[in-house]
């Protein structure tokens, strides 16, 4: 089972983490980056797991590394050295409109964050088949 964790940009500037695929069990984490959000919502996870009497007891989700799924704010903070308009350019966006994306300013469809996760996942796999001479 995955533990699926969100990381979202609020609209004061901070960021915040929770889980979303677990009943009965909802853990937060917050910071001013998404660093901090994901370290306070390993905190949460840990403090939690403490809580049981025995290692037995804990509930699954408490012990796997969580799957952790970005907006698009929290994406470029945390992977700030992708450049967003080289990204942008790359995918064939408009790199305004990335911007207005990214601010959360505009709405963006299924369609244009599915363009964006592949363009990701394309990028991945060319990094990880990459060989330096």
């Amino acid at each position: 089972m995955k533990f699926q964790v969100s990381i979202e940009k609020q609209s004061d500037g901070t960021y915040i983490a929770y889980n979303t695929n677990v009943d009965g069990l909802s853990l937060i984490g917050t910071g001013n980056t998404v660093s901090e959000a994901k370290r306070d919502f390993f905190n949460s996870m840990n403090e939690v797991a403490e809580t049981y009497d025995s290692e037995n007891d804990i509930p699954e989700c408490l012990k796997v590394e969580p799957e952790f799924k970005f907006d698009l704010a929290s994406l470029f903070e945390y992977y700030s050295m992708l450049n967003m308009s080289a990204f942008a350019r790359f995918l064939g966006i408009n790199d305004a409109l990335m911007r207005q994306y990214k601010k959360g300013n505009t709405y963006i469809s299924e369609a244009q964050l599915q363009k964006i996760e592949n363009g990701i996942h394309q990028l991945g796999k060319e990094f990880s088949s990459l060989k330096l001479v």
